[in-house]
């Protein structure tokens, strides 16, 4: 098996995957993509945010063209920016629609797995409409294949429905917190709504009318929407039941129940005020009590309002205005297709290969959790000092369970480990029983082992390797 270009992953899955005798079905369980009709399954293929399985092969671009906001959020300050950063509404530099154009037809030539452009702000692009239509109205000429995307906190958005359809703009994604108003006035202090300025739960009534219209418009007009909603411990953890209750009988398709981002150097009043976020398990129980009323997209980055590649990497340095408006636009179409073509038949020889590894159904079997160092395609293939994030499974000896990522700084500094980051990083997947990498130094390995924490070193599927991890764990238990 090979990966469909340079760059998608960096050697080849060891043909012994494809060549095993073994029968039955395993592997990666996704609940971005569970059971659903074709029609759907084709509408979500290459989209990588609302596809789980997508997101290990496709990218996607955000253009910063919306600065204005027509709300106040209290974990929002939209005036800090740091490159290194991935956090929501962050941005470097503000484009014209024109400058955004150009910017996708350079990315598209540069990065052919490019399938999505989003609008997400830095403000909301439904109180900038005029440069947010102009936008994709520029791209969709120009740029054909390129799914359109839009997020918003919904105010407007039963105002431009009509127009959302007209552009074929076939996903929206609403930022949803709250249905109980009463809730909503701890999240935002003031709503501005038709040339006037609403504070507290006057404002944030008028804000979920409008979010509940407008939900239900999207269905009506066979839209795809996906709900994102802000976990705020003590305010809305435990309303999140409520919240999806609601959302999935006004039509969403999925719902992102994400952590809040609090710190002092952001300026947000959740952040000064000492508001916090929610631990990993914290986030998990509550994506788990929502995942049997709806599916859950577990694998969010919360990407910056200028994100361009594959989620879970940040390649906007590499395209700052200075840079892009001087490179000539590569789009090909031609080329992009066959790149595509790639990508697919290398989906469908690792779904072949999934569908020969062996899982083991044990009675009463304890759920588990690994770790994942990868750089995308479904395979464990990165090195422990590389990683800048893990992917977490949770593993039962039946299936493997994508359940989202922990961000870290990598290990390697300049060659060498910084003891500082290893404790972080240590501390970051300490719920984990293994981190399975396709390399490992000594030092790091005994100070994991140490703490608790198995290492697997293995070029394979993420499937494969958690499964047959977790029979080693089982013996190892018993004979314990």
């Amino acid at each position: 098996m090979t990966p469909p270009f340079t760059g998608l992953v960096t050697s080849p899955i060891t043909e012994t995957i494809i060549e095993s005798k073994s029968s039955g079905c395993g592997g990666c369980s996704s609940s971005a993509t569970g059971d659903m009709d074709e029609k759907l399954q084709q509408r979500i293929a290459n989209h990588p945010c609302y596809s789980e399985e997508a997101h290990h092969h496709y990218a996607r671009l955000h253009v910063a063209v919306a600065p204005a906001c027509n709300i106040q959020c209290n974990y929002c300050n939209r005036k800090y920016d740091c490159a290194n950063e991935s956090r929501p509404g962050v941005v470097s530099e503000l484009l014209t629609p024109e400058e955004a154009a150009h910017k996708v037809l350079v990315i598209a030539g540069k990065i052919p797995q490019l399938t999505v452009l989003g609008i997400a702000g830095p403000g909301d692009p439904l109180a900038n409409p005029e440069r947010t239509f102009r936008t994709f109205e520029l791209v969709a000429e120009k740029a054909p294949d390129i799914k359109l995307c839009l997020s918003t906190n919904g105010l407007m958005l039963p105002e431009y429905i009509d127009r959302i359809k007209q552009l074929n703009i076939d996903h929206v994604t609403i930022t949803i917190n709250m249905v109980d108003p009463e809730i909503g006035a701890k999240i935002y202090p003031w709503v501005h709504y038709k040339r006037k300025r609403y504070r507290d739960i006057e404002g944030v009534r008028i804000l979920h009318e409008k979010q509940m219209e407008g939900l239900q418009a999207l269905k009506e007009a066979d839209i795809l929407c996906k709900v994102n909603s802000v976990m705020i411990p003590g305010i809305n953890d435990e309303h999140l039941v409520e919240v999806n209750k609601v959302i999935r009988s006004h039509g969403a398709f999925l719902h992102n129940i994400m952590p809040l981002i609090s710190a002092p150097e952001h300026g947000t009043h959740f952040g000064l005020t000492g508001q916090r976020g929610p631990t990993p398990r914290e986030l998990k129980a509550v994506q788990d009590s929502c995942a049997g009323n709806m599916k859950m997209m577990r694998h969010c980055r919360q990407c910056r309002a200028d994100a361009v590649g594959l989620l879970g990497e940040d390649r906007s340095q590499e395209f700052t205005k200075d840079k892009f408006m001087a490179m000539a636009p590569e789009y090909d179409l031609a080329q992009r297709q066959e790149v595509h073509a790639g990508i697919e038949k290398f989906r469908e020889e690792l779904k072949a290969a999934k569908q020969q590894v062996v899982a083991t159904p044990v009675q009463n079997a304890p759920k588990i959790l690994v770790a994942v160092a990868t750089k995308g395609g479904g395979l464990v293939n990165q090195h422990f000092g590389h990683a800048k994030e893990f992917q977490v499974y949770e593993v039962d000896g039946r299936e493997v369970r994508f359940i989202g990522h922990r961000k870290i700084d990598h290990y390697c500094q300049g060659g060498y480990g910084e003891t500082a980051t290893l404790e972080n990083i240590i501390e970051a997947i300490a719920d984990c029983k293994a981190v399975l990498v396709a390399k490992i130094g000594d030092c790091p390995k005994e100070k994991l082992h140490t703490a608790g924490i198995q290492t697997v070193e293995t070029y394979d599927l993420i499937d494969k390797a958690a499964l047959e991890y977790y029979q080693q764990y089982l013996q190892q238990t018993v004979i314990s």
